[in-house]
């Protein structure tokens, strides 16, 4: 087989994962558009006869989405910067300094992502409402949303730090700076890239975070975008498309900022891969 012909076979192979990956959004957007007697028909249709465009401003307007979408921003920017502020330190930790002792609390972290949320959920609401904590549910949530990312957040960026030469800090300490000196002003700016993409997946985590919104939040005005979607279900669920139309409005800001963001996105995860 020769090379354009492997190329092609990898690009139609690309093509066709690409469509099946993207499918079920593209059914998303179009069910969001079909009228009632047109989401049911036989065969489907694959793009709407008549666009019903007024289904988003509808669930927009009836669901308060506006207030839905704010809850999601505030508990995923609280996320972000509170796993940001504890993470780059510890992360910075486990990338300069080995010894059997960070080697053990390298394999504690990467023990917590394996737990899975809905295993966390119940200790952690028992020990929030001992404490108090449950009175402020969306704080409540961004701390809990902190214990299960942060896992994920230090393990990237502690391979975008080992990218980073130690020669460089040595020179900084030779010249008179400090450790933290050092840190701030060469280390820092080098692992930014990794950094900010590290906080931007989490922060699409975050943003459509449900299980713990959903058992600690019981103010529907706190509650975020994951739990309102939840609110559509019911025994006698028929509305599709309005369901679909809320998921639109809900998925599209995240997939904006992956597109737009993908480059960046691919270069950091990639960026503590050689050294």
């Amino acid at each position: 087989m020769t090379e354009t012909i492997r190329n092609r076979l990898m690009l139609v192979i690309a093509i066709v994962m690409a469509a099946i990956y993207l499918f079920p959004l593209y059914w998303m957007y179009i069910t969001a558009l079909k009228g009632g007697s047109e989401m049911f028909a036989t065969p489907p249709s694959f793009w709407p006869a008549e666009p019903q465009w007024g289904t988003f401003g509808y669930v927009w307007e009836s669901r308060g989405m506006g207030r839905y979408l704010w809850n999601s921003l505030v508990i995923a920017i609280g996320s972000v910067t509170l796993i940001t502020v504890l993470g780059v330190g510890c992360a910075y930790v486990l990338a300069r300094y080995r010894n059997v002792w960070v080697d053990i609390g390298l394999f504690m972290i990467l023990m917590l992502q394996v737990l899975p949320a809905s295993l966390m959920v119940t200790p952690i609401f028992v020990g929030f409402s001992q404490f108090g904590m449950l009175d402020y549910p969306r704080l409540a949530v961004i701390i809990a949303i902190a214990a299960k990312s942060m896992p994920f957040f230090v393990v990237l960026v502690r391979a975008t730090f080992m990218a980073v030469p130690m020669e460089l800090e040595e020179a900084a300490l030779v010249d008179g700076n400090s450790r933290v000196g050092a840190f701030f002003s060469i280390v820092l700016p080098l692992a930014r890239n990794g950094i900010l993409v590290s906080a931007i997946l989490i922060f699409m985590q975050a943003f459509g975070e449900f299980v713990y919104s959903k058992s600690m939040i019981q103010a529907v005005d706190l509650q975020p975008a994951s739990v309102g979607l939840n609110s559509f279900m019911g025994p006698n669920t028929n509305e599709w498309n309005n369901i679909m139309a809320y998921a639109t409005m809900y998925v599209t800001p995240i997939l904006a900022i992956f597109v737009l963001l993908q480059r960046r996105i691919v270069s950091g995860l990639t960026s503590g891969a050689l050294k």
